[in-house]
């Protein structure tokens, strides 16, 4: 697992840093919006500060979260960019979808890979 998490590949290592439950109740909970204090995730009950502050060393060198020290505390917020890629991922792993495609010969259909403006 250490491999894949310096992997030179940053969705690999993003890829691998979620695949941890605790790791994405944490992204889960930065979903919402706010930043979060390193002291307030509220993860799994029987998960110790020390293992929280582990799991969010390991999705901010895997570029996932952004921490900000603010006096003797960190908060941490998604990284958007993170945000950006992994819904890129998902964008190119859906099937091509039909097109119509006008030629000199008429109508024909092309296959076309949907863009974030298409529907869901």
């Amino acid at each position: 697992m250490r491999a894949v998490l310096r992997s030179p590949d940053l969705t690999v290592r993003m890829l691998a840093a979620l695949a941890d439950p605790v790791r994405l109740d944490i992204v889960r909970q930065l979903s919402l919006g706010e930043d979060v204090c390193a002291c307030d995730f509220d993860v799994h009950p029987k998960v110790a500060q020390p293992t929280v502050s582990h799991h969010l060393r390991v999705l901010r060198e895997a570029g996932v979260v952004r921490s900000e020290r603010r006096g003797i505390y960190i908060h941490y917020t998604l990284e958007p960019a993170a945000v950006d890629r992994l819904e890129a991922l998902v964008r190119s792993l859906r099937p091509p979808v039909p097109v119509p495609a006008t030629t000199g010969a008429g109508t024909r259909l092309a296959l076309a890979r949907p863009t974030s403006t298409d529907a869901p």
